[in-house]
């Protein structure tokens, strides 16, 4: 599986208790060729950074279409690698 961020335009009001239903759809949509890991949310660009392991983009396209076709999306990216702080270690 390949690691993707999905980037959701939301504004900069979400809330925790607002984004729960959505979070909720996902999460019982999810299949194993798309599985929503995390995600993070940066107030001051009204951004959703959400991280997948998947197949492909279509797979995370599929899930998200499914469980919240009105939910914003800006993009689905492949990550080429990820690094760790503790990969750095000596």
């Amino acid at each position: 599986m390949a690691k993707f961020i999905v980037i959701h335009p939301v504004g900069k009001e979400l809330t925790i208790e607002a984004g729960t239903p959505t979070g909720i759809a996902v999460k019982k949509n999810v299949t194993v060729d798309a599985y929503w890991v995390r995600s993070w949310y940066i107030r001051d660009e009204g951004n959703l950074y959400c991280e997948w392991d998947a197949k492909d983009a279509e797979s995370i396209r599929k899930v998200i279409t499914k469980a919240a076709p009105k939910f914003p999306t800006k993009g689905v990216y492949k990550l080429e690698f990820t690094m760790n702080s503790e990969d750095f270690r000596k």
